[in-house]
This record gives C-alpha cells, sequence and structure tokens, in this order.
C-alpha cells in the first residue's frame, strides 16, 4: 500500500504519548478508534489500553505486555519502536492524520469492493448503490469529531438567534412557516432541525396538506425537497395547480377547462416552472439514498428550508433485523439529518388500521405504525382527522345493505364541497398539544384555515362520544380522494 496511506511513526508517537501520560487517552479514545491504525501491532496495542482502561488497570509497558501476551499479539520489537518514539504534547494534528489517512484507506477498500460486486459478483445496480451509500456514510462518520461547544461559543450563538427573533416583532412565527396561520401560532413554526410526522388513515388528505404546506414555501421563493414513493411528479404538480388555481382537481385531470381557466392555468404553470420544488419520484429509497441525495441537494441550493417524504413506511431498510428495527433506523436518521442540514423534514406516516374499530376514531399516539420509534424521534406529530370522510363511509354501508335486502334506502347525508378538518397535535417536544381547525376544501384538494387568528392552544383529552357508532363494523372502506 502506498506510503501516503498511513504514517507509522506518527501512529508510534501517539501511541508511545499515551503510555507516557495514561489521563490523555479517553481523549484520544474519543476521537480515535483501534481501526484507525494501520499497523495490525499498533491496533493490538490501542485495544489493549482500552481493556486496560475498562478493568481499571494501569495503561503501562508492563500490563500492555501482559494483555498481548495473553491474546498472543505481543511483538517485542514493536513495542520497542513505541517506546523508543518520542512523546507529544499536542496530539491534536497527529490524531487527523490517522483519521485522514484511515478515511483514504477506506475509500480505497470501498473502490475493490465496488469493483467486485459490480463485475465479479454481478450485484443489481440498486444493491450496488445502497452498499456504497452505506459504507460512504459509515467513513463520513468516522472521519468527523465534534468536541463539545463552549459556553462561550453557545452564549453568542443564542444571543445572535435572539437579536434574530427581536426582529420579527411580535411575530410569533420563529421558525419555518407552516403555511397555516392557526398552525403557526400553537408551534411557531417547525423548528430547524425538527423532524414533523403528519400522520392519518386512507383518504384523510394525508398528502394533500403537505403538498399545500410545499406550495406555500415555494410561493415564499424558498426550496423545497419532495420524495415521492407513492406519487409521480406530474399528479403532484396536477394537485399543486389545483390548489394554487381553485380550478377543480376533476377538471385538470381531463383538461375540460373554459377559456380563462386555460389562461389561469397557463400563469400558474409558468409560475410554478420558476420555482425551487425538487421532486424525486423514483418510488424506491432507503435512508442512505434520502441522506445522499438531500446533502447533495442542500449544497447546491441553500435555499432549500424543507423536505418532505410521502411516505415514511414505504421507505426500506437493511431488513436484518425486522420491520420495526428498519423504521426506528429510518426515523432516527430522518431525525439525525434534519439536525444537520438545519431544515425540517415532514414525513408522511401511516396509521394502525385498528382505530377504525373504535367508536371515536379519532387517532392518538399509540395508533402510529411501529410508534415506538417514530414517537421517540419526532419533535412533532400531527394527525389529519375529517370526521365526514367515516359519515360518508357509515351511509354508503347503509345503503348497499338496504338494496342487498331489497328495501328502498333515503340518505340524509350529504357531501360538502368543504369539510372541517381537525389537526390534531399529538406531541410537540417544544409546545402545547392541541387542535389545530382547518377546512379541506375537496374540489381543489386544497387546506385552508378555518377561522382568522387561533386560540390558545390546549391539551385535549378524548373519552369518546361524539362520532358515529362503528363498533359493529370493524373495517370500512374509505372513499378515495
Amino acid at each position: 500500500m502506498s506510503e501516503n496511506m498511513y504514517n507509522l511513526n506518527i501512529e508510534r508517537a501517539v501511541l508511545s504519548a499515551i503510555i507516557f501520560d495514561p489521563k490523555i487517552f479517553e481523549e484520544i479514545a474519543a476521537k480515535l478508534k483501534a481501526h484507525d491504525f494501520y499497523l495490525p501491532f499498533h491496533q493490538y496495542v490501542f485495544a489493549a489500553m482500552e481493556e486496560l482502561l475498562r478493568e481499571e488497570k494501569p495503561i503501562d509497558e508492563e500490563f500492555l505486555k501482559s494483555k498481548l501476551n495473553s491474546s498472543g499479539n505481543f511483538d517485542e520489537v514493536a513495542m520497542l519502536d513505541i517506546l523508543a518514539s518520542n512523546p507529544i504534547s499536542n496530539t491534536d494534528a497527529y490524531l487527523g492524520e490517522i483519521k485522514a489517512r484511515a478515511a483514504k484507506r477506506a475509500l480505497a477498500t470501498l473502490a475493490t469492493t465496488i469493483k467486485k460486486v459490480t463485475i465479479e459478483d454481478d450485484l443489481p445496480v440498486e444493491e450496488v448503490m445502497n452498499l456504497v451509500e452505506k459504507k460512504l456514510y459509515e467513513i463520513t462518520q468516522n472521519a468527523t469529531n465534534q468536541d463539545f461547544r463552549e459556553s462561550k461559543e453557545i452564549t453568542l450563538s443564542m444571543l445572535k438567534e435572539i437579536d434574530r427573533l427581536k426582529a420579527l416583532g411580535n411575530s410569533k412565527l420563529i421558525g419555518t412557516d407552516t403555511g397555516f396561520r392557526n398552525l403557526n401560532d400553537k408551534t411557531s413554526g417547525f423548528g430547524k432541525g425538527d423532524l414533523v410526522i403528519v400522520a392519518a388513515r386512507p383518504a384523510m388528505g394525508k398528502t394533500a396538506l403537505v403538498l399545500n404546506m410545499a406550495l406555500k414555501a415555494v410561493e415564499r421563493n424558498e426550496g423545497v425537497a419532495f420524495f415521492s414513493l407513492e406519487m409521480p411528479a406530474e399528479q403532484l404538480m396536477l394537485r399543486m395547480l389545483a390548489a394554487k388555481t381553485s380550478i377543480p382537481l376533476q377538471a385538470l385531470r381531463v383538461g375540460d377547462l373554459s377559456d380563462e381557466q386555460w389562461s389561469d392555468l397557463s400563469r400558474a404553470a409558468d409560475d410554478m416552472s420558476h420555482k425551487k420544488l425538487f421532486v424525486d419520484d423514483g418510488g424506491h429509497a432507503t435512508i442512505h439514498h434520502v441522506r445522499s441525495k438531500l446533502r447533495k441537494l442542500k449544497g447546491q441550493h441553500p435555499e432549500i428550508t424543507m423536505a418532505v417524504i410521502d411516505y415514511l413506511q414505504l421507505m426500506s431498510g437493511e431488513g436484518r433485523e425486522g420491520r420495526q428495527q428498519e423504521i426506528s433506523e429510518i426515523s432516527r436518521g430522518l431525525k439525525q439529518l434534519a439536525r444537520e442540514l438545519q431544515i425540517p423534514i415532514i414525513a408522511l406516516s401511516q396509521l394502525n388500521r385498528s382505530l377504525e374499530s373504535r367508536e371515536n376514531k379519532r387517532p392518538m399516539m399509540s395508533d402510529l405504525r411501529e410508534s415506538g420509534a417514530i414517537e421517540q424521534d419526532a419533535d412533532i406529530i400531527l394527525f389529519v382527522y375529517r370526521d365526514d370522510v367515516y359519515r360518508e363511509a357509515k351511509e354508503k354501508e347503509k345503503e348497499m345493505k338496504a338494496k342487498a335486502e331489497g328495501k328502498e334506502y333515503k340518505s340524509e347525508y350529504r357531501r360538502k364541497s368543504e369539510e372541517e378538518t381537525e389537526l390534531i397535535i399529538g406531541k410537540q417536544r417544544n409546545g402545547p398539544t392541541g387542535t389545530v381547525d382547518l377546512i379541506f376544501q375537496k374540489n381543489f384538494t386544497r387546506f385552508v384555515d378555518a377561522h382568522k387568528g387561533g386560540d390558545t392552544p390546549f391539551e385535549i383529552i378524548y373519552e369518546g362520544g361524539g362520532n358515529i357508532d362503528t363498533s359493529t363494523q370493524a373495517n370500512i372502506e374509505l372513499p378515495t380522494i
């Protein structure tokens, strides 16, 4: 291996410094791992030092010799080379060199691996890409170390943030605008680094809500990254144009437009073509895929202020320890990525079917699929609930039952063009829980605030009542939107 991939003198100097002053080992061990050393014997020595520390034994020549002899890894000549090396007082530069060269070796090994799995093993492209992304992330994580932030730096950073908030005047919005005034009042906007979960059962407008948020953001000339795992980009744009122009979605789908509507559509389409909306609609994504693509996009477009994942359960993981472990890996990875890029990541999530067997169908935390990891990692969890969806489904069920029995049934239920919607804040790490009232305009797949302003947020506890009785039917087929 080329000598620019390692430096034995530097490795010896660091190990010698530890033997000379064992108190510095913990500080060094926080930045270095045994595998960062090139020479196998140096790896054995560093690992032996870790064992001695755990056993609360001295890290000196005699104990190291005994430990290495017990594992059959002692090399007297190599140990003398370490002891003969001049110990150093400032190890930071040396540690940086060891880490950098270890990263180079890891990249060289990865290049060899890529050649093997691509040419010799002939693995599918998707598997190769996943392997590369995973290994690159591991190398990046290993090459990066962040020390504690000192009080002075933290204080100055906080004062700068307070100055920013002061400049906003009396505005309650201190994070990313959600697009809804009532929601802003209760959350102060989505925070930088927040993982926001939007959860609902099918037909509640899961996707429509976040599309509205994305539309409001790009209209403010902010950038939005959208990972659509279920719907092609053209369908997303169609829904955004319906919301933007107030032209019914069905009319857009079939092109049944008046001259005035064609003009409105043309203007809206031209405007949207200049917005910073980026859609990945490949239909397949892992946390490594999302991480690598979003990092690159954010680097190229700093104006990106939010990312959307539609939806979380369609993301795939490594699949080694079951689906719950995969979801845990995905949710934790999204939270870490949000913090790294300093933008909110909004992930849609499914709710368990079991809630439909309850009399009161308003969602609660336990209704989240694989709820443990999601509930732990999320900063904000929002549930979308429209009671009219269940009322309409119940009426259709009664009508079908009457027809099957040869009876007439006259429904008193009338479909509405606008339906009341409850956006339930089930969790908010830095604020209260409660309910935000919205109106869903079905023809335009658009949510709007139910009224101006916003009441003081309050804790809500549902104790049943207020819903139709569907306890006798566990599963109801919901209408599609």
